[in-house]
């Protein structure tokens, strides 16, 4: 039996951990949605080039200041709300703006039932048997 509570959590909430990889799998995608819109729009080479690195990069920046698990500025959820939804949906967006519109709605759809569903999840931690008396170690047993 594993010692690691993050990885005997993922093991006791399936679902929370397919959650997380799919989070972690539609936070690439639109890293990668952003890239490409970058480097479609405009005339100039130069301008793909600073919009296909330069949007992504930002998008990096602020996910890892405010939205990442470990962020180095963790504000409250209206804020985390808002970056998710900057980046997040911006990577919809940005399918749009390529000329994809039904593949926007459907990664908009899955961004926001994820998103939903982590925020959700990630709050509602089950609460385990922590002593031979079956006493939990919830603020509320004690």
């Amino acid at each position: 039996m594993t010692t690691d509570p993050g990885t005997a959590l993922f093991a006791e909430r399936p679902w929370f951990a397919a959650n997380e990889i799919l989070a972690f799998v539609v936070e690439l995608a639109a890293l990668a949605c952003l890239s490409w819109w970058g480097f479609t729009v405009g005339d100039s080479r130069s301008l793909h080039i600073l919009l296909g690195l330069g949007v992504p990069l930002t998008a990096i920046v602020l996910w890892s200041l405010f939205a990442a698990p470990k962020a180095r500025l963790r504000p409250g959820l209206p804020v985390v709300l808002l970056v998710k939804t900057v980046v997040l949906g911006g990577g919809a967006a940005a399918v749009y703006g390529v000329g994809y519109p039904l593949a926007a709605v459907v990664m908009a759809v899955v961004v926001v039932a994820n998103t939903a569903v982590a925020e959700t999840l990630r709050r509602t931690v089950p609460v385990r048997p922590v002593g031979p008396d079956g006493a939990t170690g919830s603020p509320e047993s004690g």
